[in-house]
């Protein structure tokens, strides 16, 4: 065997090849190779700190965060894109065609540039972060900005797709379920088994129900002998399923969930049903707290609305509503990076401007670090 071909054999080659047998629609598989950027194989990184914090409130068990934000366009959509412009280019697609908050634009862009199909992003005009703009201008997708939100966005796209006859891109496709089920996958196979519960964010609600179905399916083959409860959480100001109705004008800071009439409400609902979970709310103060405590104390930069599922975690614990010894795995769907403003606007930098002297600089350390510092004799520092 060559070197090429053993590092062919070694590598990890993107979700489609490693999971094939585990994706198809109605029977159907897809035509190989895959259009892949080697999407998945994200870590499932064990806590250090929130695992210890919550001992506090009888919590004995552990905790992994899978994060997705470690993709290719760093969030969970470039698993279910790289399906799905897969089938794109098997059907032969003119255009494919999406509406987004931000990491849909993006991950259809990427992915659509790679397959060399034209890509049409549909965005609200306000709200959508710079970080995921720039990844969809980068790729050279055409972005049309509406002047609505999110749910006004996906209807025009849903109409623009069906009249000229686009590939929509959105995860009412059932293939982007298909692939973005693989990181359930993923888990038990890193795991040996199902964790207790899963937490995660819910936005258009594509999510929740993909990892169920994976955890479903791994079950249904005997890969797993027990099933997880999903437990996922909407902002509260954009919380329709929780509140049974749409929510006009969704309010957040979290902006990749600011979704008022999510497309795959009742997926979501049958998930939660099926593994007897729950879906609740969190604040955006809660948010904003598992957000930094994330950064700070995990050191995992992860974007607002993935701090959703961590901040869930943390009410369901506080509530006694999980078992003490439970095995958790928080879903963080993006990177910090897709919305750096967020750090700007939330978090005050700790910083300091000083004379570019070595006793000021010493004098300030002496004030962070209460005890005395002594000057090596070998140090190359010399006071100025």
């Amino acid at each position: 065997m060559g070197r090429e071909d053993n590092l062919r054999r070694r590598a990890w080659q993107g979700v489609v090849i490693e999971y094939y047998d585990f994706i198809s629609v109605n029977n159907e598989k897809l035509k190989l190779p895959p259009v892949s950027l080697q999407e998945g194989n994200t870590p499932l990184i064990e806590s250090v700190s929130l695992v210890k914090e919550l001992k506090e409130f009888g919590f004995s068990g552990k905790i992994y965060f899978k994060h997705e934000g470690l993709n290719p366009t760093s969030s969970f959509k470039d698993r279910g894109m790289a399906v799905a412009v897969t089938r794109a280019r098997d059907s032969n697609a003119q255009a494919i065609i999406c509406a987004s908050t931000g990491n849909t634009s993006a991950s259809a862009s990427a992915y659509g540039a790679r397959a060399k199909i034209p890509v049409i992003i549909v965005v609200p005009e306000k709200g959508v972060t710079i970080g995921k703009l720039v990844q969809a201008i980068a790729h050279g997708a055409v972005m049309i900005r509406v002047k609505g939100n999110f749910d006004s966005a996906l209807q025009l796209a849903r109409k623009v797709a069906e009249d000229f006859s686009l590939f929509i891109v959105n995860s009412i496709n059932p293939w982007r379920i298909e692939g973005q089920k693989t990181a359930s996958l993923e888990i038990c196979d890193a795991l040996g088994f199902a964790p207790d519960y899963h937490f995660i964010p819910v936005g258009n609600a594509g999510n929740i129900y993909s990892y169920w179905i994976g955890y479903k399916q791994y079950k249904e083959i005997g890969r797993i002998d027990m099933l997880p409860k999903m437990y996922g959480f909407q902002a509260e100001g954009a919380a329709p399923i929780v509140k049974g109705h749409p929510i006009s004008d969704p309010q957040t800071i979290a902006s990749a969930i600011r979704i008022g009439n999510p497309a795959n409400w009742e997926r979501a609902i049958l998930a939660k049903e099926e593994s007897e979970g729950i879906i609740d709310t969190v604040s955006d103060d809660e948010i904003l707290k598992a957000y930094k405590f994330m950064g700070e104390k995990e050191g995992i930069f992860c974007e607002l609305s993935s701090a959703a599922s961590v901040a869930g975690l943390i009410k369901m614990v506080k509530k006694k509503s999980t078992q003490k010894d439970a095995v958790v795995v928080c879903t963080l769907t993006g990177h910090g990076l897709k919305d750096p403003q967020a750090v700007i606007d939330f978090i005050p930098p700790k910083e300091a401007i000083i004379e570019p002297s070595f006793k000021a600089i010493k004098n300030l350390i002496q004030e962070i670090i209460p005890q005395k510092i002594e000057k090596s004799q070998s140090s190359a520092l010399q006071e100025t």
